[in-house]
């Protein structure tokens, strides 16, 4: 299997802060569709013999030079060997068409992730652990309810991308009918894209802000369109995926299996995030009916909105030593 070529920048281009207690590199790796995947890999300084491992990846639309670069630095920092990738068609990664997602090609590409870390010569195979972050928060689930060498899973501040994509916001479209116009509207236009000869943008994070923007739109703005978070190659930052970009998860539920999720995971969610309500069904349907509840916990962060779990929000909400706590119990 042949890794396509990638431009990996060199220089630190992130949105955060380089720490001195970690080293820094790119890697890259395939998935099982052949598509090349780029990583930064973050390696605690003057640790010895084989380490704990954990693979981040989100927010959906987000690069690895955002949230996911900062949770996997940061977790570097207490210890454990770390990648931020960036998923298949998106940032540094490789795929063609760009801008594209799939439930399926994303689950994958978290579990190339392991692939990756396990067969690492610094990493312990058998202590790996995955982080997902917002829309990926709900592929870190899909993923762990499939790929058994996942020892223990975080879900932050997740969305639901087949729910919230089949449903609308707050399930505000949850009707045969509604869902019939979208597939529609998807299906005419794959056509008008085939007729231009490219792909047709969705739109990021919508700049200038209107006044009448609700909440959770000023919430991504001031992440994904200020100095804050923006980045060059982020979707949400910019141009967003193509309008037919996440058309497949419309009906394909990622969370069918969740309650028969064996190894630990935790659910953490701010309490005053508009997608709040994600994160606290999907921890009640892992629950449900399930055998194995005792490594399960929800998490609710007080006074915490939706993007302050990307970087803290000036506040600190991200609990990272609750997740090292987390992390060092089930990756032993």
């Amino acid at each position: 299997m042949k890794k396509e070529e990638l431009k990996l920048t060199a220089e630190w281009d992130k949105t955060f802060p380089k720490s001195e207690k970690v080293d820094h590199s790119k890697v890259t790796f395939l998935n099982r569709y052949g598509i090349t995947l780029a990583a930064d890999l973050y390696a605690p300084k003057n640790e010895e013999g084989k380490l704990p491992a954990i693979a981040v990846c989100g927010p959906f639309g987000a690069v690895k030079e955002q949230t996911a670069g900062l949770y996997a630095q940061t977790m570097a920092e207490r210890g454990f060997l770390t990648i931020a990738f960036d998923p298949s068609f998106t940032g540094e990664s490789g795929g063609n068409v760009r801008y594209m997602a799939s439930p399926d090609i994303n689950t994958e590409d978290f579990m190339a992730a392991v692939d990756f870390l396990s067969l690492h010569d610094k990493v312990d195979p058998e202590r790996i652990g995955i982080i997902g972050i917002c829309g990926w928060g709900g592929m870190a689930l899909n993923t762990a309810a499939l790929d058994t060498r996942v020892k223990a899973t975080v879900a932050s501040t997740m969305y639901d991308m087949t729910r919230v994509n089949a449903n609308g916001y707050f399930d505000a479209e949850d009707s045969e009918e509604a869902r019939y116009q979208k597939k529609a509207a998807m299906c005419a236009q794959r056509l008008a894209d085939l007729k231009a000869g490219e792909y047709a943008l969705g739109g990021g994070v919508v700049d200038p802000l209107p006044e009448d923007a609700p909440f959770f739109v000023r919430d991504y703005h001031d992440y994904y369109k200020t100095k804050r978070g923006y980045h060059p190659r982020s979707l949400n930052s910019n141009g967003g995926w193509n309008v037919i970009g996440c058309e497949s998860f419309l009906n394909q539920p990622i969370l069918k299996y969740s309650n028969e999720i064996r190894s630990a995971v935790l659910v953490m969610h701010g309490e005053k995030a508009h997608s709040c309500y994600f994160s606290k069904d999907a921890y009640a349907a892992m629950t449900k009916d399930s055998k194995y509840t005792s490594n399960k916990e929800l998490l609710i962060i007080p006074d915490a909105v939706h993007t302050d779990l990307y970087d803290g929000g000036g506040k600190n909400a991200i609990p990272f030593n609750k997740l090292e706590r987390f992390f060092t119990e089930y990756l032993k």
